[in-house]
């Protein structure tokens, strides 16, 4: 199975030869400025077709011409812009997972708390009336413990300054890099002139607090983790290959090849994409079904990487192994939604860009009105400073990428995939949702309840027609040929018209299989109509089940205020009885393609914004058309490649927590936003007047960036 539709051999062979996708490691990106930055700084170099950021996992994604550019070139870029960057190796840990960036931001802030202590001690001192050759003392004492432990705790802020700076831009880090430094001057400079204060003790509490901020920032953000980077963790690290002469040997996943047979014992993951050839089992199959029910696999069944073998050993032969496994495709799918751009990602980005030099401004402003106001320069730099880092725009910044790495981990975690950020924006919008029939709102196996007799000649046409589509109803007539021990007859020009049916020549005569009328017509009612070109024709009845939760599912999307219609191919008869089984009012029957495109496009142009779910070859253009698009995982290719989002499992509730997902994103990117401007529109005026210190500046600033990203993780309650 797969579910990124799969380019022609042609089609690929161009493609590669053309394209060549590259990724690198980010460590050093922070918010949406940074992602705005690394994408501006690749737009227009030559050779570099497409470029996304992932901030959750930190990773660069960028579609190369090889000819023009490679993974080198883009480093230097980069580094030329002040981003750290390297490429991508798989061998190597992830910096992600291994968290090495919360422990250097605890032993940070454990120097600077250990010596923000100290400082504070000696400054009882002074505050109690100490003389002042004592006073004096305490302070260069202060100022000896404080400094050292400023420039190393503070070292992650100056570090992303100054690569800032030397690359020409402007990041949050730079006006808190310039707060520490205006901190520690004004200090140094009040004791070298024996002045009663100094606040060495203000700067180093500054440093602590800031780093407290950026460690809960760093573990909230963690609590939204990529859920792509989330299936490393089920992905098996080595098998145990079965050799030709008996012999089991270790061997690691990377270097599992098609052909290869291996054996999996029982609690082990599945290594690779595979056939069983021996031995039966419970399997964990959640991860491409949704289901958490164990189900039992025998000699023939498919396994997927990742998947968990719960009671027996299985000797599995490897069709699909590494980047090709089921497994690494969903990765790919959901770091592409992770890094897709919605409007509210966009909205955010320009934000950012305009944010950091007006608190500059801002921070000038306040200097110089203070010093004119009082003619204290020392007053005047105090309000500067805590301007400077009050702010500082990171609740902003955090605001939607943090909701996007939520919501998009929710949805994977119910076997929902979004191909798309921009898609669940589109989601939230939708007003109608258009289902179609046959294998979304029904079971995709339709059992064939009328046919011709096992021994009538026309089987052998049937199962050969039947055989060149996906189609659920074709499935069913290939299986029952199967069954019935029936070989496929040799046919000539074999193709599928979406919408119609299957069509081929043998000999003269012209086949056919599909819906009546098209196919031809019979005395006998019938869904499916053979026709054996020889003027003879014979029908074909299914009976369907309604998928389970169906019903309950139409009436709670009703519930959320959306209207449903029912848009199908299939007969009259067929479609009335799902739409009263549903609940649903609006249906059409006999659609071809074309006229499923022309209601979406009335809709359109009503100004209905609708969800089409679908996964016939005959809903591929309808999927495409649509404000936003859904398709199940067994689906045809062509559904799953235009869909927006793709869901596994055998259940249409799917449908429905994607949309309170998608709603509920909506919702914490606004509040968001809107936390975002409270805050500064309250927090600003105070620093203004003065009634802020740095330190107090320091908690507002770091508080506020954490309630915005705990805001966001509330998605991860939603559906």
């Amino acid at each position: 199975m797969a579910l990124l539709d799969s380019p022609s051999p042609s089609q690929a062979e161009s493609a590669t030869a053309r394209t060549e996708r590259v990724e690198l490691l980010l460590p050093s990106i922070r918010c949406a400025g940074c992602i705005a930055g690394v994408e501006k700084a690749l737009a227009g170099q030559p050779g570099i077709l497409k470029a996304r950021v992932n901030l959750t996992n930190k990773r660069l994604s960028a579609e190369i011409d090889p000819r023009l550019t490679d993974a080198g070139a883009l480093v230097a870029v980069l580094e030329g812009k002040g981003y750290a960057a390297r490429p991508l190796d798989d061998t190597l840990p992830d910096p992600t997972a291994t968290d090495t960036t919360g422990r250097d931001l605890l032993l940070r802030m454990g120097v600077a708390g250990f010596a923000a202590m100290n400082v504070m001690l000696l400054s009882v001192s002074v505050w109690s009336g100490a003389g002042e050759a004592t006073r004096d003392l305490f302070h260069w004492i202060s100022g000896l413990i404080a400094l050292p432990a400023m420039v190393y705790a503070g070292l992650p802020f100056f570090r992303s300054a100054y690569g800032a700076l030397t690359a020409g831009r402007l990041n949050m880090d730079v006006p808190i890099t310039l707060a520490i430094a205006l901190s520690a001057f004004s200090s140094l400079l009040s004791t070298a002139q024996h002045q009663q204060h100094a606040y060495f003790d203000a700067g180093i509490v500054l440093i602590f607090f800031l780093l407290i901020g950026r460690y809960l920032d760093h573990r909230t953000r963690a609590r939204a983790r990529s859920a792509a980077a989330e299936l490393d963790s089920l992905t098996a690290r080595s098998a145990l290959q079965i050799l030709p002469d008996g012999r089991r040997v270790p061997i690691a996943t990377a270097s599992l090849e098609p052909g290869m047979l291996v054996e999996i014992a029982a609690g082990e993951r599945v290594p690779a994409d595979g056939v069983v050839e021996r031995g039966s089992s419970d399997l964990d199959r959640s991860l491409v079904t949704g289901e958490s029910r164990p189900e039992p696999v025998e000699p023939g069944a498919q396994l997927h990487a990742g998947m968990l073998n719960l009671t027996g050993a299985l000797q599995m032969r490897v069709s699909a192994a590494g980047r090709h496994t089921l497994l690494a495709e969903i990765a790919r799918l959901v770091d592409a939604a992770e890094r897709g751009r919605g409007r509210y990602d966009r909205l955010a980005d320009r934000a950012a860009r305009i944010y950091a030099p007006a608190v500059h401004v801002l921070a000038a402003l306040g200097f110089a009105g203070w010093f004119l106001a009082t003619g204290d320069w020392q007053v005047a730099l105090s309000v500067a400073t805590a301007v400077l880092i009050i702010t500082c725009p990171c609740a902003l910044a955090l605001a939607v990428p943090t909701v996007h790495a939520a919501a998009t981990g929710r949805l994977f975690r119910t076997g929902i995939f979004l191909k798309d950020g921009a898609e669940l924006e589109r989601l939230a919008e939708v007003d109608l949702i258009a289902f179609d029939k046959t294998g979304t709102l029904t079971e995709g196996t339709p059992q064939l309840a009328t046919a011709p007799r096992a021994d009538d000649p026309a089987w052998p046409l049937a199962a050969a027609l039947a055989g060149a589509s996906r189609h659920p109803l074709s499935r069913a007539i290939a299986a029952r040929a199967e069954a019935l021990g029936i070989r496929p007859a040799p046919l000539d020009d074999l193709r599928e018209v979406p919408g119609f049916g299957v069509e081929a020549r043998m000999g003269a005569h012209r086949l056919r299989l599909g819906r009546p009328g098209w196919a031809g017509e019979t005395d006998d009612p019938a869904d499916v109509v053979l026709d054996t070109g020889d003027g003879r024709t014979c029908a074909f009845r299914f009976s369907e089940q309604l998928r389970a939760d169906a019903a309950e599912t139409c009436a709670a999307l009703r519930g959320m205020g959306l209207d449903l219609a029912l848009l199908s191919g299939d007969g009259a008869d067929a479609v009335a009885r799902i739409a009263q089984a549903t609940g649903i009012a609006n249906c059409d029957h006999g659609l071809h393609p074309g006229d499923k495109l022309a209601i979406l496009q009335r809709w359109r142009d009503d100004g209905r914004r609708v969800l089409m779910v679908g996964d016939g070859l005959n809903d591929g253009p309808a999927l495409a058309a649509a404000h936003a698009s859904m398709s199940p995982a067994s689906a045809a290719d062509v559904s799953r490649a235009a869909a927006g989002l793709v869901y596994s499992g055998e259940r249409l509730g799917a449908v429905l927590r994607a949309l309170r997902v998608a709603r509920s994103a909506r919702a914490r990117a606004l509040e968001s936003f809107g936390l975002a401007l409270i805050y500064n529109l309250v927090a600003i005026p105070v620093a203004f007047t003065g009634a802020v210190t740095p330190l107090i500046a320091a908690l507002a600033m770091s508080g506020s960036s954490i309630v915005v990203v705990l805001n966001a993780l509330r998605v991860r309650r939603a559906g």
